[in-house]
This record gives structure tokens, sequence and C-alpha cells, in this order.
């Protein structure tokens, strides 16, 4: 007579041979039937999810109930942005299709120089205040230059340049797209950045973007009080720029929207190859762009459908 022990293996291959040939056994019927849910059929014949109530969604509401007074209400009171963000459409979808459209012969209308009118008239009677204001942008300007080339340069951090970069590219395609007319009470300054009273694209401000490319990268690395002090600034700037009229109102709102949108943009993930980089004779030690790259790399094996083995490499530059 066998050994328990040896039964017990005869078993289970006779088990494993049997169901791979389809013949499963009573045990294996047992525990494959075994945690399986039956739903009864509805009585009388009626179709799924036509129940006393009618169809559900999940929390057993009504496809319709939203579009009750409480449903409304409870909206509202659960996503109060979005229903903002709704009256703001219905609101400017009337004022949009009754508006008096600027005649052609007119300056651009612009709330923002009604607003800074009398920041304009002190700024335009004393020229060395403009003088001194201009100064102080550009100086501001430095410091975010200075930041941004620090970050690449000292701490191997390209993103934010790269932002920069590409935001200036953006910038300068859309400049030469729709060059708008300058300001007419437009204060300009040798002191000004560019420096010298050269010409520049209007839409959309650099100056603000840039700030903005820098607060972001300044709080992704934790020197918050950095980045507050340099939105102050960027705001007092915004302010300086209106009054002085060195932008139009919307060239400086899509520059604070350009800076997010140009550091999320640079965020998305590329395709490299890690052993390229290692392999490069050609390449410069210390650079930090290929520095990053082979730190911030993820290489991975993966066994395709074939089985063959599929080596594939996810870069992020951060």
């Amino acid at each position: 007579m066998p050994p328990p022990s040896l039964t017990a293996a005869n078993d289970r291959v006779a088990a494993a041979a049997s169901a791979a040939n389809g013949h499963a056994g009573p045990d294996a019927r047992r525990r494959a039937g075994k945690g399986k849910k039956v739903h009864p059929l509805p009585a009388d014949g009626a179709a799924m999810g036509d129940g006393a109530g009618g169809e559900r969604l999940a929390g057993g509401r009504r496809p319709m109930d939203w579009l009750s007074p409480a449903g409304v209400a409870g909206i509202l009171r659960r996503h109060p942005l979005p229903a903002l963000f709704a009256c703001g459409l219905l609101l400017f979808m009337g004022v949009e299709y009754t508006i008096p459209m600027v005649p052609a012969a007119a300056p651009p209308l612009d709330l923002g120089f009604h607003a800074t009118a009398a920041m304009h008239a002190g700024i335009a009677a004393r020229p060395w205040l403009n003088s001194l204001l201009a100064a102080l942008n550009t100086v501001f300007v430095a410091m975010q230059a200075a930041y941004i080339l620090w970050a690449v340069l000292a701490e191997q951090r390209p993103r934010a340049a790269i932002a920069t970069l590409m935001m200036f590219t953006c910038r300068g395609l859309l400049g030469c797209s729709t060059q708008l007319p300058l300001p007419a009470e437009f204060l300009g300054s040798g002191m000004d950045f560019p420096m010298g009273n050269v010409s520049f694209f209007l839409f959309y401000s650099g100056h603000v973007a840039g700030a903005v490319i820098a607060s972001i990268d300044m709080r992704r690395v934790g020197r918050r009080r950095l980045a507050v002090l340099y939105d102050t600034l960027n705001l007092l700037q915004f302010v300086r720029l209106l009054a002085c009229r060195g932008h139009y109102t919307i060239d400086l709102a899509v520059g604070v929207g350009a800076g997010p949108s140009h550091d999320v943009v640079k965020r998305r993930p590329v395709n490299c190859n890690t052993t390229h980089y290692r392999a490069n004779s050609s390449s410069v030690p210390g650079d930090p762009l290929e520095s990053t790259c082979r730190h911030a790399s993820l290489h991975h094996r993966a066994i395709n459908g074939r089985g063959i083995a599929v080596d594939w490499t996810i870069q992020v530059i951060f």
C-alpha cells in the first residue's frame, strides 16, 4: 500500500490531467462553482432594470432625478465651481451677442487702461519715475533669468529653462502672426527691458510668463517664500505695464496662463534610450540635460505576447 503522501500527489496529478482534457472531477466542479453569483430572473417576465421603481443608477437614484429642484440644489451644493462656470457661460453669451463692436477707426477698448488712468497720468507727469520703474522692472527680469539659469546649471534641473525657451518660441510665433498696434499713450523708457526703446511683441507678455514659470519651479522644490516674493513682484509688474501702456490687458492675462501651460507641456514623458546616453562618446561630461535624462530614466524588461523579451524605457525630464 503506497504512503498517503504519494497517494495525494497522484490524485493531484490525475486531477490536473483530467482538467487539461476538459474532464473536471467532482471536487474541481464544486470548487469552480463555488462563489458564483446566481441572479434570479425578474418575476412575470419583466425586463432587467424594470423593477417597481424603474431603472436606477448607483446609489438608488433615477436617471432624471438631477432635473428635480432637489437634484439641482444638490448639484449646486456639491459642485459649486462647475455651476459658477455654467452661469458665466450664460452670462457672457448674452454679453457677447449684444455688446457693440469697436469701430475700425477707434483705438482698442481696454478696461485695464481705464482702471490705471490715474497712475498713468502721474507717471507721464514725472519722467524720472517712469525711468525708475522701468529700471526696477528690468532688475526683476534679470532675477528671473538668474534663477532659471541657476536651476539648470547649478542644480541640473532644466525643466524651467526648457519651458521658458518653449514659451518664448511660441510667443515669437504668435507675435509675428498678429501684430497689435502700440497703445497711443505708451510711455517708453531706455531703462526698460529690452533696453534701448527697441520694438517688441505685444502679445503676449514674456515678462509675466517668465516670472510665472520661475515661481512654479520654486514651489516644485519647496521654495515657497521665494515663490510668494516673485508672485508679488509679478503683480506689481502687471500693474506697472498697464499703467505705462506697455501691454494690453489681454497680453498680460495670456502671459499668466502661458507660464503654467508650457510648464505642464514640459512635464510630458519623452522616449529615449538609456544606453545611447551612456555609450555616446561625443557627449559632454557634466551636461545637465544628459545627466538628468540618465538619472530620471526607468528601464523595464517586459515579455510580449510571443514570449520575446522587449526592453523599453520611460524618460521624464524634471
